[in-house]
């Protein structure tokens, strides 16, 4: 699939940039004029997205890829759906993020405020304060910026992946508090959207309808 293609030629971009930060701090560093400029353009772009429809390619720890579809509804509210044959499903909404895995038929939950990811879906994203910067990269026209929860770095880093001039959103890396990393890379990104459908921020378990079958 041509996705599959321009995510790992993305991913090969980013391998250059992403490792300046296996050296980074773990924790605030002195920022640059540059840096803060830099923060607040992010800052920015972030804040004036409100819905995006993407196709995206992920990489697991282990190193093993799948692609799916992405939705994101700002506040709070995220969904990807994985194309078969993965089992997987990822929804958050409701203050929740909840995994699922059809193959093993497990689902687990954990608080979207208890998540590096949640950070992007804030009512309003403010890089400081309640948020930590830990560095900033720039390499051949892509900007990089990792950053954790102030109060709970141990929940994990969330790097977030931008094309610059102009800026555009190009992925995320997640490290989370195990110290496993996933990656995500995004293409065709569209944000004309004016909302999508609450159903689709809202997981409900199969078993309730296997349950009341007559």
């Amino acid at each position: 699939m041509n996705i599959i293609r321009r995510a790992v030629l993305r991913h090969a971009i980013w391998a250059g940039i992403g490792a300046l930060f296996l050296s980074a701090p773990t924790a605030a560093w002195a920022l640059s004029t540059q840096d803060t400029q830099d923060i607040n353009r992010i800052e920015a772009y972030l804040n004036g997205i409100t819905t995006l429809k993407a196709r995206f390619l992920q990489i697991a720890p282990s190193g093993a890829s799948s692609t799916g579809k992405l939705w994101m509804e700002r506040p709070g509210r995220m969904r990807f759906e994985y194309d078969p044959p993965s089992p997987l499903l990822l929804v958050a909404g409701h203050g929740l993020l909840i995994y699922h895995n059809a193959d093993l038929d497990q689902t687990s939950t954990l608080p979207l405020a208890k998540t590096p990811l949640g950070i992007l879906l804030e009512d309003h994203v403010q890089l400081s304060g309640a948020v930590t910067v830990l560095h900033v990269a720039r390499d051949a026209g892509a900007l990089a910026i990792q950053i954790d929860r102030t109060a709970s770095p141990a929940d994990g880093t969330l790097t977030v992946l931008f094309a610059d001039n102009p800026l555009e959103l190009r992925g995320w890396i997640v490290r989370d508090g195990q110290d496993q990393e996933t990656r995500i890379g995004l293409d065709n990104l569209d944000f004309s959207a004016n909302g999508f459908s609450d159903d689709l921020f809202t997981y409900v378990d199969p078993k309730l309808f296997e349950n009341n079958q007559p």
